[in-house]
């Protein structure tokens, strides 16, 4: 009975110690990525227009959650208008037989309609308020302290072109942004392929940046912006993700294609890791720069579904260029 107590015990310092090094739950991050994963692949696997609806409601929670995050600093987005213009321009961009001018058209279109609303802020009860203080008790008094925005004083107020500008971002970094990846599914006949390069990449290229960092993890890559980012972290997602590819590439592709496209994964690799690595530091310094810890709460292990997708993103347009260029 002692000896299984001791070990007990061993095991639950040992998960503490590795909880602390990734700076996640790991059990829990764990299971909401085997439930995510059998999501996604359910879609794919079914229709792919289940895929890109799945993609909309996606954004539709990022954009709340990003209501919240700025709203903790005083700044303003019209949430709903860009709600509409979100699932527009992505689903627009799919079903449109002119794919790419379709999503040029309802991005620009979307860019005025949230500049003008961004102007006017509207109420719909409590919700927001209840969510911003919620998040502020949440986060530590220090990241407050190193925010640029001073919380301890109260609601902020900016002037109207700063809700602008941060609702024009909103637009190119959400809906632009995944309209890379439903762009992916329309073009060289393979979107399944496609749409697991887009998604798991960047995820698989998290672990790897995740394990690496926390079993060799020495030489920081950006303390004052990620702690916990290292550069053998880097090297683990470049691996990862190289390896990722490659499976991928095996599965899709014949021998045919392999003779003149061989280097396609390699590119793919580091291609994923370097810039799903910069993703999630740009990520991290808006948070530090809001003062907050985690863009939501809504993946259990993983924060917020921003906190999840912002690789995934980042990674979008460079991947499906690059699938486009390569005839892949």
């Amino acid at each position: 009975m002692e000896r299984g107590e001791q070990l007990h015990e061993e095991a639950e310092e040992a998960l503490k110690n590795i909880n602390k090094k990734t700076g996640r739950n790991m059990p829990q991050a764990i299971g909401t990525a085997v439930v995510l994963i059998a999501v996604i692949l359910a879609c794919l696997l079914i229709r792919i227009d289940l895929f890109v609806l799945l993609i909309v409601v996606f954004m539709v929670l990022a954009l709340w959650e990003l209501r919240v995050d700025f709203a903790t600093a005083g700044l303003h987005i019209p949430v709903v208008v860009l709600w509409v213009c979100s699932s527009a321009i992505l689903l627009g961009t799919y079903y449109s037989r002119y794919h790419f001018s379709t999503m040029a058209l309802l991005t620009m279109v979307s860019l005025i309609l949230v500049s003008i609303c961004a102007t006017a802020k509207f109420s719909f009860g409590n919700r927001l308020s209840l969510a911003v203080a919620s998040k502020l008790s949440a986060t530590d008094a220090s990241a407050r302290e190193e925010s640029s925005f001073n919380h301890a004083e109260g609601e902020l107020h900016h002037s109207r072109l700063s809700h602008v500008a941060v609702s024009v971002l909103t637009v190119l970094y959400i809906p632009v942004l995944a309209s890379c990846i439903v762009l992916s599914l329309v073009f060289n006949g393979h979107p399944v392929a496609h749409a697991i390069m887009l998604v798991f990449l960047p995820a698989l290229s998290d672990t790897g940046g995740l394990f690496f960092g926390a079993w060799l993890g020495r030489h920081k890559l950006s303390p004052r912006i990620s702690p916990k980012k290292s550069v053998e972290g880097l090297l683990g997602s470049i691996l990862f993700a190289g390896i990722g590819a490659l499976a991928v590439f095996l599965c899709t592709y014949d021998a045919s294609v392999w003779a003149v496209r061989w280097w396609v994964p390699i590119v793919t690799g580091v291609l994923v890791g370097v810039v799903g690595t910069f993703g999630d530091l740009c990520a991290s310094m808006l948070k530090r720069d809001i003062g907050i810890k985690d863009m939501g709460h809504l993946l259990k292990g993983h924060g917020g579904v921003m906190d999840r997708v912002d690789s995934i993103l980042m990674c979008a347009p460079f991947l499906t260029l690059l699938l486009w260029a390569t005839g892949l």
